[in-house]
């Protein structure tokens, strides 16, 4: 037999076969320890009698034997593995060539330097042309490695199953590739029925920001901390707004040279509820400290009319952009169920183009021509707050209903809250909000509610001082 200890391979030739170049020969040869050479697994081989046939480079590296040091050697005893362990890792190794398909077992071997090496193998039989074995193959690698690699396949197969947020991989064109069960409930449609679309299919809102992102992490990796972004996502019962607190990661192809992305791993989870939660909070306490700010600098107003004022200023902040006051024509009204039309007097009105302070509008008593129907005559009729809004319309439409209620054109959204002393109504509050702003919510009614009541006691006292004290009703 003659050898070859080119990486770490020989080639048994037969007594009347002469050594050939080309495909079949030698070049097959170095082809065949090319590959060897090449694999990420270290890679030994045995011919029928035991005896070491390949040793490729990542054995060399596990255990620190060269090719030259380890081909021709009988088995792994004295050597590779302790005496106390050769024969029975001996047994196991060649027990795989009598075995049908591969064998899995874990040994501690030997390095170079007489560490020991917990390893995992998986061994099979190489068979001859008579279909006989004729020696066998060991892969084997570092067992803390296979471990690494089978979590991080445990790990992926997990999130892409059972995770309890939203997973999905995004290829280099921002279309999700995989996407587990919970993003898909989220995106409102089927697993399959993602994959492939563009975002802008499964969101109405949000799309410019969350694809930023993306691009982003493509280009320069994941950002230090997680992202909570808005979207509209298109379900059949219509657009649903929600919060997801999201994740990315740039994912590499690891057998590259040079990273090669292969995409973006987006996690995400709703935090909608959360976020509402604190959002409703904030604002809370920032009106709460309006309410208690517009108190104390009323009571520091020697007239209460202004006093009133105050509290309309204080109540525009962050709130509404415009604000009016009318006080019932007479004074006010006892008896909701009175047959005489109401009539309202404009007491106060925000300016109604530069901001600045409430102005009042003296005491002229002249009348605001609101017609049957409108907003702040439906609130005092039912002593009760009102909101409007213009809906979708143009620009030049949403004008003219504006100044049809003796609005500020830019107004689109109103709320009207009655303004109530000693168990009168003295008139009614309006709060007018532009295009830029949401139409005002139920919370909104119960703040302005808030304002209304400090505002009519405001009122009903400077009404009382112009009437004479006491007021009309005191004990």
């Amino acid at each position: 037999m003659s050898a070859s200890r080119r990486s770490g391979t020989t080639d048994e030739l037969g007594p009347d076969e002469p050594e050939r170049d080309g495909p079949e020969g030698s070049g097959g040869s170095d082809l065949l320890a090319a590959l060897l050479d090449g694999m990420d697994a270290a890679l030994c081989a045995f011919d029928g009698d035991g005896v070491v046939t390949h040793w490729n480079r990542e054995a060399e590296r596990i255990l620190g034997w060269t090719a030259s040091e380890a081909v021709g050697r009988h088995g792994f005893a004295g050597w590779a593995v302790r005496a106390a362990d050769a024969e029975e890792v001996e047994s196991r190794l060649m027990a795989a060539m009598q075995a049908p398909g591969r064998q899995v077992h874990e040994f501690a071997l030997l390095t170079k330097d007489g560490g020991r090496v917990l390893v995992r193998t998986q061994s099979a039989a190489v068979r001859g042309p008579d279909g006989k074995p004729a020696g066998l193959y060991c892969a084997f690698s570092e067992v803390h490695t296979q471990i690494d690699l089978e979590r991080s396949i445990a790990l992926s197969e997990a999130l892409f199953d059972d995770a309890s947020w939203g997973v999905v991989l995004v290829d280099a064109d921002l279309r999700p590739a995989v996407v587990n069960a919970h993003a898909a409930r989220a995106l409102g449609i089927g697993r399959t029925a993602v994959l492939g679309r563009p975002l802008g299919d499964l969101l109405a809102q949000g799309v410019e920001e969350l694809e930023s992102a993306l691009t982003h992490v493509l280009a320069e990796g994941a950002p230090p901390a997680p992202a909570e972004i808005w979207v509209g996502v298109r379900t059949p019962e219509g657009e649903k707004r929600r919060c997801w607190r999201c994740g990315f990661v740039r994912l590499a192809s690891p057998l590259a040279e040079e990273p090669v992305p292969l995409g973006v791993g987006w996690l995400f989870n709703d935090v909608t509820e959360a976020k509402q939660s604190e959002q409703e909070a904030a604002l809370l306490r920032f009106r709460t400290n309006q309410l208690h700010r517009a108190a104390r600098a009323a009571a520091e107003c020697e007239d209460p009319a202004e006093a009133a004022t105050v509290h309309l200023d204080f109540a525009l902040a962050g709130f509404a952009d415009h604000a009016l006051i009318d006080r019932v024509a007479g004074g006010a009204i006892v008896d909701a169920d009175a047959a005489e039309p109401v009539r309202l007097v404009r007491v106060a009105a925000t300016p109604a183009g530069a901001p600045g302070p409430s102005l009042s509008t003296g005491q002229a008593g002249l009348p605001v021509r609101y017609s049957e129907g409108h907003p702040a005559l439906q609130c005092v009729e039912r002593a009760g707050s009102v909101r409007a809004s213009v809906g979708a319309v143009p620009a030049e439409q949403a004008r003219v209903w504006a100044q049809a209620r003796q609005w500020p054109p830019d107004a689109v959204h109103a709320l009207c809250a009655v303004l109530r002393s000693r168990g009168r109504t003295l008139g009614v509050v309006t709060f007018l909000r532009g295009g830029g702003r949401s139409a005002f919510e139920r919370a909104d009614a119960a703040y302005a509610e808030d304002v209304a009541v400090r505002i009519a006691a405001a009122l009903d006292l400077a009404g009382a001082m112009r009437d004479g004290w006491p007021p009309e009703g005191a004990g």
